[in-house]
């Protein structure tokens, strides 16, 4: 099926792909992968939050965004028409995407912006993941107002892990900014001073209770007693982790990133930005009204973050007299990483012969991947920080966005665009978390990007450093989930932390965060051609260059190699 498809996409275009795809699969749709069709409009609407009224780009007007449902192995067509005001493209968040990066999304990656007044038809394969992952905008700070959830549901004939729930319901943690974000990050860039933090975190839209003006257009779900229901929670939020809980009631983690996990019982996840989670909550207290909680995790130094929290109600169906006001539990605080880290060492794979994992243990190409916080000089010292620019890298190169995407560039061989000497390690080897020793404050910026044969069996190490300041990084693959073998403290040391990595049953995810003077061990076969990008997922970071780009060579065959490219990819000329 996947060689007729791909016949079709690199033959005879989008046209036929609308004709000939549903015939493919018409017979016994009861038990074929199924196309789903979805048009997302994006224009500027008008929303209320905290007491004010703003313009904004979303979705189909709605925020969040609608959500994408299909079951594992089908295919999503999405045609985005842009009625905005910037140039976007949008990013289906941990689907592997086999052999199709033209539709992975970032801009200046694998395609340029769909221009205002222009469209764009993604094609979505959804192959080996099953649970909750999400979609959103990749282009500058677009993907603030720009986001949704994607349901996976089994596939036909299969079931979940666990026990049917009796209802799911999606909740999306998100960012509130007063102002223009797209504004809000232009004067950052031209001052080389941060952005502002937002002015509220959200669920399912809202602010809740405790933020100005709210309390009557808080999410609410009601939910009935002895029942047990299955949450997905997106991380949408912009520049901070959060901790989730609800009021009195235990979570159940059983899956993250679109993959299962063994069972995890708790009183708050802890989920950075760009992961997804799938919590099972049974509805056994007292009848009445409980918050729904979201809290920060910022553990950077001397740098302004939205400490407030947002919330919302789980409100029990019943003959009862609600509280004046909702139960509320408060979560672990705003600095404590550890609470982080202990709930992240918590999380094992299902690893199971229904769900079987295969971790590589045969590793042909080992990487440390620092990740810092930087300055780039400005001329006569004229910048917000302390005259310099604030900037991010890895292994101190901070990555620069080219006006044609690196995709194109490779696959056309066009020179120029990118060099392919980003290093396996730092080229200067200092204490990480001890301070920047011999180390300079100063990346250098480039386009360089990291080449890997086809089949090659990958582990990376990231390493937080102090250069400038620790801080806490999620760190996240395009085109790949991996194994999250190790995560500790302080500096990782290749002589004893790897006897503790967990090559039977780690977590299978696309997203982890980096905590501040940590690092966190991950392992991958390169099995996926194309090129991908690799970054931190808080959106200054990676607006400041923290990224690099994979580029995975094709394997001997066609089933191994890049689809072809679409004739109607978005043109990188301006005019």
């Amino acid at each position: 099926m996947g060689s007729q498809l791909s016949f079709i996409l690199g033959f005879f275009g989008l046209f036929l792909l609308h004709k000939l795809v549903p015939i493919m699969f018409q017979q016994s749709q009861t038990t074929q992968p199924k196309v789903h069709y979805y048009d997302f409009v994006l224009r500027d609407s008008n929303f209320t939050r905290l007491c004010s009224t703003k313009s904004m780009l979303t979705v189909n007007e709605s925020f969040p965004g609608p959500t994408i449902r299909v079951r594992k192995g089908d295919t999503a067509i999405v045609n985005v028409h842009n009625y905005g005001r910037y140039g976007v493209t949008i990013h289906w968040h941990g689907v592997k995407q086999p052999r199709n990066p033209w539709y992975d999304g970032p801009e200046n990656i694998t395609q340029c912006a769909i221009r205002p007044g222009h469209n764009f038809t993604y094609v979505v394969f959804f192959t080996v993941e099953e649970g909750t992952l999400w979609w959103h905008a990749h282009s500058d700070w677009t993907r603030a107002t720009v986001h949704g959830p994607i349901v996976i549901l089994p596939a036909l004939g299969t079931t979940y892990p666990f026990p049917q729930p009796y209802e799911e319901h999606t909740i999306v943690l998100g960012s509130w900014f007063k102002g223009d974000v797209m504004s809000i990050i232009s004067e950052a860039m031209y001052t080389g001073g941060r952005p502002n933090s937002s002015d509220a975190h959200t669920i399912n839209g809202q602010p809740g209770d405790l933020y100005p003006c709210s309390n009557q257009t808080t999410y609410r779900l009601k939910v009935k007693p002895g029942k047990t229901y299955l949450l997905r929670i997106v991380n949408a939020v912009m520049d901070v982790e959060i901790f989730f809980g609800i009021a009195n009631h235990n979570l159940t983690v059983v899956g993250q990133d679109g993959s299962y996990l063994k069972p995890v019982t708790t009183d708050y996840i802890s989920t950075t930005s760009g992961q997804t989670f799938d919590v099972l909550v049974t509805t056994n207290q007292d009848p009445s009204l409980y918050y729904m909680i979201a809290s920060p995790l910022f553990d950077g130094q001397y740098t302004p973050f939205d400490n407030s929290t947002s919330t919302a109600i789980l409100e029990y169906e019943g003959d009862y007299t609600p509280p004046s006001t909702p139960v509320f539990q408060f979560l672990p605080g705003c600095n404590d990483t550890d609470a982080a880290v202990s709930f992240s060492k918590r999380l094992r794979s299902l690893a199971s012969k229904e769900y079987p994992i295969d971790v590589p243990k045969n590793i042909t190409t080992t990487m440390l991947i620092t990740t810092d916080m930087n300055h780039i000089p400005c001329p006569n010292k004229s910048c917000a920080a302390h005259g310099d620019r604030l900037a991010s890298s890895l292994n101190n190169f901070s990555f620069v966005t080219r006006p044609i995407d690196i995709l194109q560039a490779y696959t056309r061989n066009l020179s120029d665009i990118y060099t392919t000497d980003f290093p396996d390690a730092p080229y200067v080897i200092y204490d990480f978390t001890g301070g920047k020793g011999n180390a300079s404050e100063y990346t250098t910026p480039g386009t360089r990007v990291k080449m890997l044969n086809y089949g090659e069996q990958v582990e990376m190490v990231f390493q937080g450093t102090t250069i400038v300041g620790p801080e806490s990084h999620p760190m996240h693959l395009h085109g790949y989930s991996f194994y999250v073998v190790g995560l500790g403290y302080w500096n990782f040391d290749y002589g004893s932390d790897p006897v503790s990595f967990n090559l039977i049953d780690p977590p299978k995810v696309n997203t982890i965060m980096v905590p501040a003077k940590g690092w966190v061990a991950i392992r991958f076969v390169a099995d996926n051609p194309g090129a991908w990008l690799m970054h931190c997922h808080l959106a200054r970071h990676l607006i400041w260059g923290m990224s690099t780009v994979l580029i995975v060579k094709n394997g001997p065959s066609n089933d191994t190699s890049i689809r072809p490219r679409p004739s109607y990819m978005p043109s990188c000329s301006s005019s």
